[in-house]
């Protein structure tokens, strides 16, 4: 076999570098190997390399794989074009599939397997070759992110219809649909047919917005109008003048600020912190939430006024467990993106791998199938994804999965720390009636940290 390319191997491990210095003499032209990360920039101008086979951890007692995942944004940083592996004793996916999406090319796991790690590195080395003349990998695949996918179910359809008839308009539009269901997209579809599509369209996360800070972020202020405004601020509802203003999880707004976004929806006019002078506003509001917004008009939560300012137009989107048969198609049209973002000749899914997707719940909707999917196409081996490739995250919902505590009635249940904290979340704002800041207060936390724990467990 021809040897070809530079590798460079950084470990801290003298002895694995000598292992691997003469397990992979016979594949490589040049192997330089340095036994801490420090050395990485002096080496690469020196004689800079095709492939980086890379660690995780570095320090003694930190297992964490941050240093690896530092290393490695510096090295795309600075050497875009050289191919990073990821060698880590830890086989932790979460970690892998960030790492990956920070540019790795591929990861191996210690303790190794020779004929895999030799096959991974010379693919990798392959691939940093063949680098943009493949004409076989599509670079906008079938349902690529940023489209607005309908699918085949009728709900779909008369939502796609209704879409049509009224994106042209100006008129306020109320997107509901649990998490996960692409509600954001949706927004971005409604906004692309609009009259407004040249003009911004700006995003706002309603449950991300300190009370203290919600003013200055939708109308901006002017400089000296409090303590760090040294500058002037331009607010969000000036920043999407003669675009579209999305306003997303609404619901989350307290019901003491509600009555000051519908000033400004009502009169069309607002005025900047520190500045008496009111200013027009000329945008189209698209608002979202994963919430009742009826129940919670009926529970004194939400302002009644507001709610029909915001509602003129409702438009729901079905959960994917209500449109089962766009679960294929769906992913799909995911595994072309993937594959052809990250490099890999997968074409499709095995019989039991769509019969697997097809029975599951999916109570994270679309978005629990895209990282699914994305998963599954970072580590795979094969052209095809089996259904031992398809694995899903445990939730309150779904049977345990191999490696975590399994949840069981009775005096003796154990529990992860995640499922533990997704229970108290719940139970607190089942108590406060979903009221955020009361929840916040009986767990002793913040309201902003509140909803970051909700976002992460889809509450």
């Amino acid at each position: 076999m021809e040897r070809k390319g530079t590798l460079l191997v950084v470990d801290d491990n003298k002895n694995i570098l000598t292992s691997l210095q003469y397990l992979l003499a016979e594949y490589f032209e040049h192997i330089v190997t340095l036994s801490t990360p420090h050395g990485i920039k002096a080496a690469m101008l020196k004689e800079k390399a095709d492939v980086v086979l890379l660690d995780m951890n570095f320090s003694s007692g930190v297992n964490t794989g941050n240093e690896g995942l530092y290393w490695l944004r510096d090295i795309k940083t600075h050497y875009p074009d050289t191919e990073v592996v990821l060698f880590t004793a830890y086989a932790d996916i979460e970690l892998a599939v960030t790492g990956i999406k920070d540019g790795a090319a591929d990861f191996v796991v210690k303790p190794w397997d020779n004929a895999k790690l030799i096959q991974t590195l010379t693919n990798v080395y392959k691939k940093s070759r063949t680098r943009g003349t493949d004409a076989s990998v599509s670079s906008s695949p079938r349902g690529a992110s940023g489209q607005m996918y309908w699918g085949e179910s009728a709900a779909m359809q008369r939502l796609q219809q209704m879409v049509e008839k009224v994106g042209s308009t100006d008129a306020n539009i109320l997107i509901t649909g649990e998490n996960g269901t692409g509600k954001d997209m949706l927004a971005h579809e409604i906004h692309r047919l609009s009259s407004r599509r040249n003009k911004p369209l700006v995003v706002v996360d309603m449950g991300a917005v300190s009370e203290s800070l919600f003013e200055s972020e939708l109308f901006g202020h002017t400089k000296g109008s409090f303590t760090d405004a040294y500058t002037d601020r331009t607010g969000r509802f000036e920043a999407a003048d003669g675009g579209t203003l999305f306003l997303d999880e609404i619901a989350n707004l307290p019901y003491h600020l509600q009555a000051k976004l519908l000033t400004v929806i009502q009169k069309k006019m607002f005025v900047k912190v520190g500045s008496s002078q009111p200013q027009p506003t000329d945008i189209r509001l698209i608002c979202a939430t994963n919430r009742s917004l009826e129940d919670m008009v009926k529970d004194g939560l939400f302002r009644e006024d507001l709610f029909y300012r915001i509602n003129t137009i409702h438009l729901h989107i079905p959960s994917l467990r209500e449109r089962s048969e766009d679960i294929l198609p769906l992913a799909q049209s995911f595994l072309d993106m993937y594959a052809s973002r990250y490099g890999r000749r997968i074409k499709g899914f095995s019989d039991k791998a769509a019969v697997k997707l097809q029975a599951h719940s999916w109570y994270g909707n679309i978005r629990e199938l895209q990282h699914v999917v994305e998963k599954a196409v970072i580590l795979s081996d094969d052209n095809l994804l089996t259904d031992k490739d398809i694995l899903f995250a445990a939730s309150s919902h779904e049977e345990p999965v191999a490696g975590k505590a399994e949840t069981r009635a009775g005096d003796d249940a154990i529990q992860t720390i995640d499922e533990m904290e997704r229970g108290l979340l719940e139970k607190a704002l089942d108590k406060c009636g979903s009221n955020m800041s009361q929840a916040a207060a009986m767990l002793g936390i913040s309201r902003q940290t509140l909803y970051n724990k909700m976002k992460k467990y889809g509450l």
